[in-house]
Order: C-alpha cells, then structure tokens, then sequence
C-alpha cells in the first residue's frame, strides 16, 4: 500500500540567516547541553499541517530542555518546491532543515522542480496522519454515502479543495476516492490551495463542496461545530474522532495515510547531521512529543537516517508511478 505523505519579506529575511549560521555556534547535544542555533524551515503558508508538525516539534525541543532557540519560517510557494530549492541551494548548511512530507514529494514531480529530495541529507520521518473527508457544518451532505452519490451525479459541479498542490496527499486522496467509487479521476474538479492554512477558510466560506486534507487540520473547528468530518481515511477509527466512520466501514474500499518528516540541505558534514538526529530523537523519545502525537491523533512513524532514506526512495517511485496512471507525470 502506498503510505501518503500541510509574511514572505519576514521569513525570507529569516530564511537568510539560515545561511550564514556559525556552524560552531551552541552545544554539539554530546555535552548535555541543549543545541542552539537550528532552523526549521516550512515549505508553505503558517497553519497547515507541516507547520503545526514543525512548530510542534521546536516547542518540544525547547520544553524538554534539547534545543534552545529553534526559529521555525515559512517559505511558501509551488507546492514546497520553492522550499525544496532553496534547501538544496543551502549546501552544507548544517544548522537548517526542512519540514516536508508526501505532498512535496509529488509536487517535486507535477510543478517540474529542478530541485529534488534524492539532493536532500534526509534526517527523521516523524508522523503518519490519516485524511478526513471535511465539509461546512451547514452541507447538505450529512454522511459521506449522501456525498459520494451527489459527486458521482455530477463530478464536474463538484468541487473539492485540498492543501497540497497536484501530486501532494490532499490531491492525491480525492483522485484515488473517486477512482474507488467509480468516477474518473480526470473529471474531479481539484481546488489547490497552499497548506491547510489556506484550505480551512476555503472550506468554511462554501468555496468547494468539501474538503480532504489530515483530520488533524480540522479539529478545533470540529470541536467549535464549523465543520463536519464525513469519513476519515485510516484503517481503524481515530480516537480523536471516536464518532466518525472510515471510508472502509461506510463500504467504500480505501485506506490512505499521509506522512511528515525532515530533510537537511546536501553536503552537511556528518557531524551536523548526528547533531540533527540526536536532537530528534531525543525529541521524538520525549513525555512531551509523546503527549502531543496523543492529543493531535498523529501515528508514531519514527525513521531516522538511511531508513528514511530508503522510505523516500520507496515514496518517490510509488508517487511517480501513480502520477503516471493520472497522466499528471
């Protein structure tokens, strides 16, 4: 099964300094002091789903006392790839990294990036998260059967959003539901919007008929009653949406899990990069990301190093090969 990997003057200021770091600057994580000096950058508009991952993740670092002053910056633009070049243009950087998951692996292939994560140092997979299928709290769509067939009536006049550009996980989850269903994929009537940050206003305004991204985008406005979550996409049901089926359970044959993780820029001496993975595991092996993975229904994915860079090899040719059967590669 394929597993399936969410203010520009200030971040690009920001970003700058990232270049420039003093590779000498703060602890080596060896001495038992925390690490000072890393960056994380984010590859598309605050709020979606790998900003809430990446400041997740530098609150935790600090928290826990394993990293002090993690800037975390949004570098949005084509999908991730804008961030994916810009990675790659920082070779050597050791003090920079960059939140991605499976939607920057098929937009490296849709928006034709120059730019490659096969270029990329990888460090950590962090998180796997099921998709939900969204709608506006005043839909007429009260289940996801009642949205299926009015989609299947008319696939066209349909619309969905999703926070990911063609290829990302947000796209590729309503292509395989309507193939699943039987509509033709080239018929869907694909919304793009920037991350979730730009897909949940989107979504609550009526702008598409429904919405498909990770159900962890969604769940304060759940919570508040400004959106409905028809079905999610796992195998099992979430236990932060105890009352919400499965695609399987409401008989529609499909499972689909997107994914997180963190890549460094190429060239980074391997000294830079075991000071990276120390710091993320030491994180990822903390009470408080522990907490945080339970309160947001993220699934621990932890890899780190070559596994993860094996896993990425794996999800390339996988999207690759199902863009391909779309005719988007």
């Amino acid at each position: 099964m394929l597993v399936m990997g969410v203010a520009a003057a200030t971040a690009l200021a920001l970003a700058a300094c990232g270049a420039t770091a003093d590779k000498n600057e703060g602890g080596s994580g060896n001495d038992g002091k925390p690490v000072s000096g890393l960056r994380i950058m984010v590859p598309n508009t605050p709020g979606g789903g790998y900003d809430t991952t990446a400041r997740t993740a530098a609150k935790v670092m600090e928290d826990a006392k394993i990293a002090t002053g993690v800037q975390v910056f949004n570098l949005p633009g084509a999908g991730g790839t804008v961030g994916l070049q810009r990675t790659v243009n920082e070779k050597g950087n050791g003090k920079l990294a960059m939140q991605m998951g499976l939607g920057v692996v098929g937009a490296s292939y849709t928006s034709k990036s120059a730019a490659t994560l096969t270029q990329t140092t990888p460090l950590a997979k962090l998180i796997e998260e099921a998709g939900a299928i969204v709608v506006p709290k005043d839909s007429p769509y009260k289940t996801i059967n009642d949205l299926v067939a009015a989609w299947k009536a008319n696939p066209k006049g349909i619309a969905v959003g999703g926070g990911s550009s063609p290829g990302g996980p947000d796209h590729l989850l309503p292509m395989q539901l309507a193939k699943t269903v039987g509509i033709d994929p080239k018929q869907v009537n694909f919304v793009s919007y920037d991350g979730g940050g730009e897909l949940l206003p989107a979504v609550l305004g009526g702008k598409v008929a429904f919405g498909a991204s990770g159900f962890g985008e969604f769940l304060d406005q759940v919570e508040a009653g400004q959106i409905r979550v028809l079905a999610v996409t796992s195998e099992a049901p979430i236990e932060a949406l105890k009352d919400v089926p499965t695609l399987k359970s409401a008989g529609i044959d499909l499972v689909f899990t997107n994914w997180r993780g963190i890549v460094a820029p190429p060239g980074i001496s391997d000294a830079d990069k075991k000071v990276w993975i120390d710091v993320l595991t030491k994180m990822h092996d903390s009470e408080e990301w522990k907490a945080e993975l339970k309160k947001r229904g993220w699934t621990d994915a932890f890899l780190t190093g070559d596994e993860f860079g094996t896993f990425l090899t794996e999800q390339d040719k996988a999207v690759a090969d199902v863009l391909k059967q779309l005719g988007l590669a």
